[in-house]
């Protein structure tokens, strides 16, 4: 089933937003929802800088579980963009954003020292199994593909979403055979991307057109896509894409459309998962969770409890 809306209008005039934050982040990866694309909205004034990590004490019990002698971990973050995701502070160099807050204060309760490296939200994943990386911090959802060579431990809870242009007739998209015919842009590598692909069928097995799915590694791009008509909706992660559509003129949040855990990534039968489920009940316990998610506008994303490669929320 599908509905006869159609995206058709086009609108070619630039979105003063997204023209001056696309200039200073076209140098940057793409993350997810996993990944977080959804942004290149607003500018940097628009970040929250609340310090919600510092204050964080040593989890001992969590401490026990690390495997002898770890002291540092290398941890790969995407930078994808705006809040919720990975960006930057007005210094153009200091790493802010949910998943760094995470990444941050699950470090000070383990007494570890982080080594951040930025990659590509699509190397990330691989070089977990390689060994370049320890763990992966980049709005990841937990699939059942994924979980076939990945470890997660989860702490939050996000998902997939849409959004529109406003002269759009999409309202809602409840069955991607409404999107038939029309160019969906999304983020390469991602869980978005996947989902696309693998069923672009219900299209042609109607006797319809395929949408085309446009991917991009940078969040620029693909908001440029869409506010000069290349592009009819963008499918990312509804955190990133409420947020931006909040700090842009001329775009709509259509709704949600699957929903994810989401979790640090780690190659398969880790030993740090352990410590690092921990630390995150932790900070669930002693309401640092819940502060970082006030800090980004998430809380309708928190989780009750982080677990250990969860099987995928299905709806």
């Amino acid at each position: 089933m599908r509905t006869p809306t159609r995206a058709r209008k086009r609108l070619f005039t630039p979105f003063t937003l997204i023209a001056s934050a696309a200039l200073l982040l076209t140098a940057c990866g793409s993350g997810d929802s996993a990944g977080d694309v959804a942004g290149a909205a607003a500018g940097s004034e628009a970040v929250p800088t609340t310090d919600v990590v510092s204050g964080v004490g040593r989890n001992a019990a969590a401490v026990k579980l690390l495997p002898a002698g770890t002291t540092s971990v290398t941890l790969a973050v995407s930078v994808g963009g705006t809040p919720p995701g990975t960006t930057y502070l007005t210094d153009g160099k200091t790493l802010t954003g949910q998943d760094v807050d995470f990444a941050n204060a699950v470090a000070k309760a383990l007494g570890i020292r982080l080594k951040t490296e930025q990659a590509s939200f699509e190397a990330i994943l691989p070089a977990l199994d390689s060994g370049k990386y320890d763990v992966g911090a980049s709005n990841f959802g937990v699939t059942e593909e994924r979980r076939k060579t990945i470890d997660f431990v989860t702490y939050i809870n996000d998902g997939q979403g849409f959004a529109a242009r406003e002269d759009s007739e999409l309202s809602k998209v409840t069955d991607l055979g409404q999107l038939c015919g029309l160019n969906v842009a999304t983020g390469a590598g991602t869980t978005f991307e996947a989902t696309l692909e693998e069923n672009k069928h219900v299209c042609t097995d109607a006797g319809e057109k395929a949408y085309e799915v446009q991917t991009y590694s940078e969040p620029g791009a693909l908001w440029s896509s869409l506010q000069q008509g290349r592009s009819d909706v963008v499918m990312s992660t509804i955190n990133g894409l409420r947020y931006a559509v909040a700090h842009q003129q001329g775009l709509k949040f259509l709704n949600e459309f699957h929903r994810l855990d989401v979790g640090f990534a780690l190659k398969k039968g880790s030993k740090l998962a352990p410590a690092l489920q921990s630390a995150v009940n932790g900070l669930i316990a002693d309401g640092t969770y819940d502060r970082i998610l006030k800090k980004w506008g998430t809380t309708d994303s928190a989780i009750a409890r982080s677990e250990i490669s969860p099987p995928e929320l299905k709806d």
